[in-house]
């Protein structure tokens, strides 16, 4: 693939689920839920999110290496899951993180971070190092020496110990859109199943476009 192509790992929830049809919802893909307050901050606050769609990430977005190939992520993806079993996660919550709001879990199993950490460190060897525009965009500047070493090592500064799963409900708010928004979210997500993650989404964006599903991989039974 060209090296435009730029490719990421995530958690995205099976086509069809109450989650998906709730993370559509929120992002304006589907009729947005709730009253015309919320309505009006999730259009003017979520086109960023449609780009990369309702996700959690595992893998930051990368350019692959020099000689890795498509079919080289896929199999390094799939060798993962093969050995990995469904994880149960638990209970889902609507909250706000910084200025932005996003669905996370009530209680994160330690799993959790142990698998984001496993596809990290399998996926690295076929990532292309970052370019200085692509550094620069991470805001080195705004991290702590740890995230620093982070990003150079690992091109992404919230890996590891500074994993944190969540999936991004809207971009930044305006603390009166935020107040506003926090609780109809809530209350929009109060009866969302328990999470269990059992498959990993291989996503590429081409270009401009937004991401799209390469191959969505499940793990063992």
């Amino acid at each position: 693939m060209d090296r435009v192509a730029r490719y990421a790992l995530y958690f995205t929830p099976a086509p069809g689920s109450a989650l998906a049809t709730f993370g559509d919802a929120i992002l304006g893909l589907d009729p947005a839920p709730g009253p015309d307050a919320l309505r009006a901050i999730l259009a003017a606050n979520t086109a960023e999110q449609r780009v990369y769609g309702f996700h959690a990430t595992l893998k930051a977005p990368m350019h692959l290496a020099p000689g890795a190939t498509e079919a080289d992520l896929l199999a390094a993806t799939a060798a993962v899951a093969a050995h990995r079993l469904p994880l149960p996660v638990g209970p889902m919550r609507v909250a706000a993180l910084g200025n932005f709001t996003a669905l996370v879990p009530e209680v994160p199993p330690p799993a959790l971070g142990l698998l984001a950490a496993e596809y990290v460190a399998a996926l690295d060897p076929l990532r292309a190092p970052l370019t200085e525009a692509e550094r620069a965009r991470r805001r080195p500047e705004r991290l702590d020496p740890r995230g620093r070493a982070l990003l150079e090592r690992w091109g992404y500064p919230h890996v590891f110990e500074a994993f944190r799963f969540h999936m991004t409900l809207t971009g930044p708010l305006e603390p009166e859109d935020l107040a506003t928004a926090l609780p109809l979210l809530v209350e929009a997500a109060a009866n969302l199943p328990d999470l269990a993650i059992d498959a990993v989404s291989v996503v590429v964006r081409d270009g401009a476009e937004p991401f799209r599903l390469l191959r969505r991989l499940p793990f063992a039974a």
